[in-house]
């Protein structure tokens, strides 16, 4: 029972990244390998905040996420559209935005080991025991996993009951019949890609509170987004949200009854099962 309770907890705030990385590839088109810099940038701006004001991470969030959406959408408008105005093909654009947002991962890190160095950052909040079906558990991953549920939730809702979530999906689906009917796919291709940023920097926050970060840390969490949004499905939130809970479980399972150390292998290995067994993801489409 440990493990399971364990496993939804880490998978609940690993949706988050995932969820970030399904709105940039899925609407935007944009696989950013970068989208793991852009959650430990959140997880060293709750960590500074913490450490500067002594005031709970999460108030960190009303910073950080902002910071996020608008980095993000300077990035695309300035780095990314130009790649996608140019491509002649999704093939093209995919091969193009992997490539820009591979430098850019390495920029992120540049500016991350000038501003804080090299070592390992982490804070003691909320690290006490809470008691789940007579076991203790801590408090602070109990917290991550609320606020991960509030924004997929949220998200989800926003996305499938308004007219601006709607227009993300009918571009996901068809850019090009989307901009027939009048929709501005640059415009809301910008707004997936920034709304994805802010949601990967809010993950790291939340992260931020029972893990411990640096700054060339961001691989590994793209690794994991990549792994989460392959098995649940290209454009398809459910599906990562599911497949984020897939994960988390595989890698406390791996920890708790192999070895720790073998967590991301256990990742890597998941990731190639899926591809060659059901590439399309849990939740996505044959092509026909």
């Amino acid at each position: 029972m440990d493990v399971i309770i364990i496993g939804l907890l880490l998978g609940g705030t690993y949706a988050l990244m995932a969820v970030g990385l399904q709105l940039q590839y899925g609407v935007a088109r944009i696989m950013n390998l970068a989208s793991g810099e852009t959650l430990v940038c959140g997880a060293f701006g709750a960590v500074w905040f913490f450490t500067a004001y002594k005031m709970s991470p999460l108030y960190a969030l009303i910073g950080v996420v902002p910071a996020a959406f608008f980095a993000n959408w300077a990035i695309y408008r300035f780095m990314m559209l130009p790649l996608v105005r140019r491509a002649k093909n999704q093939g093209q654009l995919e091969v193009d935005s992997i490539l820009a947002t591979f430098g850019l991962s390495f920029v992120a890190i540049g500016i991350l080991l000038a501003l804080f160095g090299g070592e390992f950052l982490a804070y003691s909040y909320l690290a006490t025991p809470f008691s789940i079906l007579g076991q203790p558990y801590a408090l602070n991953r109990i917290v991550a996993f609320l606020g991960a549920a509030v924004v997929c939730v949220g998200l989800y809702i926003w996305l499938h009951h308004t007219r601006a979530g709607l227009t993300l999906r009918a571009v996901s689906v068809n850019p090009s019949a989307a901009g027939l009917v009048g929709i501005n796919v640059a415009s809301t291709s910008a707004l997936a890609f920034a709304l994805g940023g802010a949601v990967s920097a809010s993950g790291g926050t939340l992260l931020s509170m029972f893990l411990n970060f640096d700054a060339s840390l961001g691989v590994i969490f793209t690794l994991k987004a990549l792994v989460i949004v392959i098995m649940g499905g290209v454009g398809d939130i459910r599906g990562a949200i599911v497949a984020s809970f897939i994960l988390g479980l595989t890698e406390t399972a791996v920890a708790t009854y192999l070895d720790p150390g073998l967590t991301l292998a256990a990742a890597y290995v998941l990731f190639i099962v899926i591809l060659l067994v059901r590439p399309e993801g849990l939740f996505g489409r044959r092509s026909s």
